[in-house]
């Protein structure tokens, strides 16, 4: 109950995006972060559903070798898909 008293916030997942995203710092070329980054900043904006930056995102993970905890990570599949939780603004 603890866990779910916690919610989450456009700053907190931003966070969480910017994090991920850093295990691929020395793999992306730099058009492919500016244009994750340009994503995470329009959902940090409110102008696009989580789940745009998400997806560049998990496309780019598994792309380039991550650490194998990363996909561990209930963050990145926190639902069955088709809840679609994640598909609204």
């Amino acid at each position: 109950m603890e866990g779910l008293a916690l919610l989450g916030t456009h700053r907190k997942h931003v966070n969480v995006l910017q994090h991920l995203m850093g295990y691929l710092k020395k793999d992306l070329s730099p058009d492919d972060k500016r244009e994750l980054l340009a994503l995470i900043e329009d959902y940090r904006s409110e102008l696009l559903p989580l789940v745009v930056p998400l997806t560049l995102l998990q496309h780019h993970l598994r792309r380039y070798p991550v650490p194998e905890w990363v996909w561990q990570q209930v963050y990145l599949q926190p639902y069955p898909k088709e809840l679609m939780l994640r598909n609204h603004v």
